[in-house]
């Protein structure tokens, strides 16, 4: 069993947790249920933004911990602040040591947030717009291609845009009408290899009219350059920042040298 595999066996058990202690009627009366949703696709296509959607991740089932000390609202503050088109927070507990509680304090702020999760019920779709997500994600390589539609579609019925991350050529049937975004994850999530030039001939493959962005293993300012110069629109960074001392004065020094002229 690899660590994809692991991951969905725990969360099915968490999922089904989560709905005998919360129930939907009482996630539908939370404040942010009746929030209309930031647009993440639009702040990626706007010109005066990075392109980068900036990540807080507490830590990786590769690596352990990162980052254990960084609040969230220093770092998301920061990451809006300095120009990222949008935030990702990590909600995975066991593996990511991320929660609800740390996008809570990332909804302060007035920016497109993605949960970033391993999404597989639409209760989890539920309790993302109760906590006021913006964007969730669907990961190709743990859901069949039905599963993504009906998860799409049920995330669009409720005001959500729709992320979905591929990594081979197989999974670009997973692609449906509901998906507002496509990323492509540069890090095989079974092997943990990064290969940037896969993911730029997969790319090619993918419609046109649909939004694509990188993700996993991007640390250079000329990767972010090469990217966008194939047809690239966002780049999801996370551990490039979470692992100074000072995630936000990183994220500053990066856009700063990204967009000098």
């Amino acid at each position: 069993m690899n660590i994809l595999e692991t991951i969905i066996g725990r969360k099915r058990i968490e999922v089904e947790k989560k709905k005998s202690s919360k129930k939907i009627s009482e996630l539908e009366a939370m404040p942010f249920f009746k929030r209309k949703a930031l647009s993440l696709r639009a702040s990626l296509l706007n010109p005066a933004k990075t392109g980068i959607i900036a990540e807080f991740k507490r830590k990786s089932p590769s690596k352990g911990y990162i980052n254990q000390h960084s609040s969230v609202n220093d770092v998301i503050g920061d990451y809006v602040k300095f120009g990222a088109s949008g935030v990702s927070v990590l909600t995975d507990e066991e593996f990511f040591g991320g929660s609800l509680s740390d996008f809570q304090q990332a909804r302060n702020f007035d920016t497109p947030i993605l949960r970033k999760d391993f999404i597989i019920d639409e209760y989890q779709l539920i309790e993302s717009k109760a906590f006021g997500a913006d964007v969730i994600l669907l990961i190709a390589a743990c859901l069949s291609t039905n599963e993504v539609k009906q998860l799409a579609a049920f995330a669009k019925q409720l005001g959500l845009e729709v992320l979905l991350e591929i990594h081979h050529e197989s999974e670009l049937e997973h692609i449906c009408d509901e998906t507002d975004i496509v990323g492509i994850n540069n890090r095989n999530l079974k092997t943990f290899k990064v290969d940037i030039a896969h993911s730029i001939a997969l790319s090619k493959k993918i419609p046109s009219h649909k939004i694509k962005i990188s993700e996993s293993g991007l640390h250079e300012v000329s990767t972010i350059h090469h990217l966008k110069g194939n047809g690239f629109s966002g780049f999801l960074m996370g551990e490039k920042f979470m692992k100074e001392n000072n995630p936000g004065n990183a994220f500053a020094g990066f856009v700063k040298e990204l967009t000098k002229k």
